[in-house]
């Protein structure tokens, strides 16, 4: 290679060395310094290139790897950092009233768990820990709980610790507001009964684990639990959401809720009547059911003893269960107007036939006697329903064949389950046929409404029966469910025809003389025409009457000019000597049927006369 020169200015050009060698100078003043450029050996060229080859295949296989084995993966995780999911705390739908007041809710409630390995006041240091006495020291003042309390449940432990349950929404809100790390809220549904014991009965219950317990929670459960889905949204690097990803209707709410036929108003009006007088006659419990005998609506349905649902645990369990739907029991003198019903629909008596009441009989060895022990001697059928008679009735249903009794009863469904939608209901019990055919005292005892058993909701049917023209509609307490807060109208009339509507009738105006002069005269209401029956039963129990124990009861149909509400009142084990249907369970039919007047807003059935008030005197 031949040598290189840098000619300086103001000198002569370098001369060679000797030997033919080149040599590098350094001038003392003005000079540049000379590097002589080596030859790079073949060797270190290949091996660099051999290095950015390595390098780039390396990098190619890390690619192909990340692009095709853990691609999936990889973008998996990116999806759950870019999407939001929104998963439901599993709500259950309202329950309202007929008229849209709140019976059953679902209320969002949170639990306040603590981390103190992770405590971290606002304006800290990201790694500084505060002690937990810092942070109760704040949180004290929220949940209203001493400080010492709260440190006490926290103890030595680190992490997992449960300081508060069931906080409200406005108490969780002021905890995030707090802006303590470490600390963790839960969100749960709890449901609530705003109404307390007044729809007990009715509606049941959850328990603790959400799983229903009675009532209409618990038969009805499918169609409480909201149709809700996890939804999924992505949203962009500062964590609001975007609309992309979602599909039509993922944003739907179900608001639908279940409306009862129940009247709150009415059902208040029917408990309280119904504890006070329980409480006077020390009685066992009571139930009180008004129905619409046109379309079979429960528009009230109250018993007592109940409980607090939002309480339950506090109650015994026997209380938990509506007795009026799933008890059985002997109707007595209340069933005396379905029987002549039946007894004038196979024609075997005449509206104007008499019977001669002899106060005493004698059927297969057995006697059978009025509730008072008194001849009425030769009555018509209104007075044998105003007095009570059970020598009368004996007498008027002899005329019908015992087949056709008991064909009766059957066809009625006293041994079938009711067509409801209440929880629980049962069927009654009636004697076989062959055995009601076979003993002359079966069909006379059944005369008065003894001998065989049913629930006072089936009595209540029965007696729609008669105030519906011979229709027999299916008592009910739901009108279904409705979206939003629209609410369903009054159901159209239904039923069965099963009597002839002139046979029914004449019944119900038979059962308006009880209330006129019988023994129902405390249910006269001035300027409406009312129809009514009183029954004092003997309570049996496995086919043993239990002496001195009895079931008082008053039904009523009103008003008599057009027959649109039933009213049934059953008052179990009442204690003295004058408790009787017209002392026990009227008064509490009254109450209900003047509030009912009320809130139906029924015509009177005459022109209420008033007397003229006095002048003041002075």
């Amino acid at each position: 290679m031949a040598p290189v020169f840098h000619p300086t200015a103001g000198g002569p050009g370098p001369q060679p060395a000797e030997g033919g060698r080149s040599r590098r100078r350094d001038r003392t003043s003005g000079g540049r310094r000379v590097v002589e450029i080596q030859p790079i050996p073949p060797g270190r060229m290949l091996a660099v290139y051999l290095l950015l080859c390595a390098a780039l295949l390396g990098l190619a296989g890390r690619l192909a790897w990340l692009q095709v084995v853990q691609g999936p993966k990889l973008q998996a995780r990116a999806r759950a950092i870019q999407t939001l999911s929104i998963t439901p705390i599993g709500k259950r739908r309202t329950i309202v009233d007929r008229m849209g007041r709140v019976v059953a809710l679902d209320e969002e409630r949170y639990t306040l768990w603590a981390h103190p390995r992770y405590f971290n006041l606002p304006g800290d240091e990201p790694q500084q820990i505060r002690p937990p006495a810092d942070v109760v020291e704040k949180l004290s003042v929220v949940l209203a709980r001493p400080a010492g309390e709260l440190l006490q449940t926290i103890g030595n432990r680190r992490s997992g610790v449960r300081l508060a349950t069931g906080l409200d929404p406005e108490t969780a809100h002021r905890v995030k507001q707090l802006g303590i790390s470490g600390l963790d809220l839960e969100a749960y549904p709890q449901r609530v009964y705003p109404q307390g014991q007044l729809f007990a009965n009715v509606v049941g219950f959850l328990n603790l684990e959400r799983v229903a317990q009675a009532g209409l929670e618990q038969s009805r459960d499918r169609d409480l639990r909201r149709q809700e889905v996890t939804l999924s949204m992505r949203r962009g690097a500062d964590g609001t959401p975007l609309p992309e990803g979602l599909q039509a209707g993922a944003l739907y709410g179900d608001d639908l809720r279940l409306q009862l036929t129940i009247d709150a108003r009415l059902q208040q009006v029917a408990q309280q009547a119904l504890i006070k007088q329980v409480k006077q006659w020390k009685a066992k419990r009571g139930a009180a059911l008004v129905m619409n005998a046109r379309n079979g609506e429960i528009l009230a349905l109250a018993s007592t003893p109940s409980y607090d649902p939002n309480r339950f645990w506090k109650y015994n369990p026997g209380l938990f269960r509506e007795w009026s739907v799933q008890d059985l029991y002997e109707p007595g003198s209340t069933f005396k107007p379905i029987n002549l019903a039946l007894a004038l629909q196979e024609k075997a008596i005449r509206p104007d036939e008499r019977v001669n009441d002899v106060g005493r009989l004698n059927i297969g060895g057995w006697p059978i006697f009025n509730h008072d022990h008194r001849a009425n001697g030769v009555i018509d059928f209104p007075t044998v329903l105003q007095v009570s008679s059970n020598v009368g009735m004996v007498k008027a249903m002899g005329h019908v064949k015992r087949d056709r009794f008991w064909h009766w009863l059957h066809t009625l469904g006293i041994d079938d389950v009711p067509d409801t939608d209440l929880p629980g209901a049962v069927a009654g019990q009636l004697k076989s046929r062959g055995e009601f055919l076979s003993a002359p005292i079966e069909p006379a005892v059944a005369s008065f409404g003894q001998g065989f058993s049913l629930t006072p909701l089936k009595l209540l049917q029965l007696h729609g029966m008669l105030a519906n023209g011979g229709r027999l509609v299916s008592p009910h307490i739901t009108r279904g469910l409705r979206s939003g807060e629209a609410l369903a109208s009054t159901g159209a009339p239904s039923g069965v025809q099963l009597l002839d509507p002139k046979v029914t009738r004449t019944v119900v105006d038979w059962m308006e003389t009880v209330v006129q002069t019988g023994s129902g005269k405390g249910m006269r209401i001035p300027g409406y025409r009312i129809a009514g029956k009183t029954g004092t039963a003997q309570k049996a129990r496995n086919g043993i009457y239990i002496p001195g124990a009895r079931i008082c009861s008053f039904v009523a149909i009103l008003p008599v000019e057009n027959p649109g509400y039933v009213v049934l009142v059953v008052v179990d084990e009442p204690q003295g000597g004058n408790a009787y249907g017209s002392t026990v369970a009227l008064p509490v039919a009254r109450q209900i049927a003047e509030a009912l007047l009320v809130i139906e807003k029924v015509p009177p059935s005459q022109p209420v006369t008033r007397r003229p008030a006095r002048p003041a005197t002075s």
